[in-house]
């Protein structure tokens, strides 16, 4: 268990950090450094991820939370303020794909609820608090759904395209205090759970001819949170082999 940590140490909480993107990129931020607050809903995958970093020298804490939620999302962001983050990156969430017609009500609600207001919510909690002490980093996943018409994505791409608007926003809002806020929009990516045949076609698609894997989309999100990206801010970064450059 990781307890408040010194004025020298740096605090990022990644959300959906128990597989895929998120996972890669808490591992990421925990080699860079940063004590980092794993969220998930799975206690056991939780468990792995912080035993994971932990192993390789890093610091952690999981946090358990439904980002579908309201009250759980609140509670998420009161135990992270406490600890007074430096880097938030909204990467949780889930994806539906299928005819429109299709999408029943709940589902389409909770798609928004999830991607969109959870990281609302996050934000707002955080947001202040590294406006007053001058420094953040505030780093959302979006997709290349976002972006581009995909069949059977309408809602889920409306999802994603919202986090980047909700970027620029914010950016306009809290970058004269000191926080950055940019936007990461993968392509398709190998993550585990995907099935490996869609992502393959897909990654078919993009001007590399091949699929993304985790670790590269996580090396943008690091570099985004680092110094070294000191002058960016309100950006969209597209991290899908080219696939929306043409």
């Amino acid at each position: 268990m990781v307890t408040q940590n010194d004025s020298d140490s740096r605090v990022a909480l990644v959300t959906g950090a128990t597989s895929g993107i998120g996972r890669a990129t808490a591992l990421k931020l925990a080699k860079d450094g940063y004590t980092v607050l794993v969220h998930g809903r799975d206690s056991r995958r939780g468990a792995e991820t912080v035993a994971a970093i932990e192993s390789a020298g890093g610091a952690a804490r999981f946090i358990a939370a439904d980002l579908d939620d309201v009250d759980s999302v609140r509670r998420l962001a009161a135990e992270a303020a406490d600890m007074d983050v430096d880097v938030l990156v909204n990467n949780g969430g889930f994806s539906w794909f299928g005819p429109t017609a299709d999408l029943d009500v709940a589902t389409y609600d909770r798609l928004w609820d999830s991607n969109v207001r959870s990281a609302y919510l996050l934000a707002a909690a955080l947001a202040p608090g590294m406006a007053k002490r001058g420094h953040g980093v505030i780093i959302s996943v979006d997709s290349m759904a976002g972006h581009v018409g995909l069949q059977g994505a309408a809602a889920y791409g409306a999802t994603k395209a919202a986090l980047t608007a909700l970027t620029r926003s914010w950016a306009a809002e809290f970058s004269p205090s000191g926080v950055r806020v940019n936007t990461v929009a993968p392509g398709p990516v190998l993550t585990g759970s995907a099935d490996p045949e869609l992502i393959g076609a897909l990654g078919a698609t993009t001007l590399l001819g091949r699929a993304a894997q985790v670790d590269e989309i996580a090396n943008v999100i690091a570099f985004l949170a680092s110094d070294q990206a000191s002058y960016i801010t309100g950006a969209l970064i597209p991290v899908d082999g080219g696939r929306t450059a043409v």
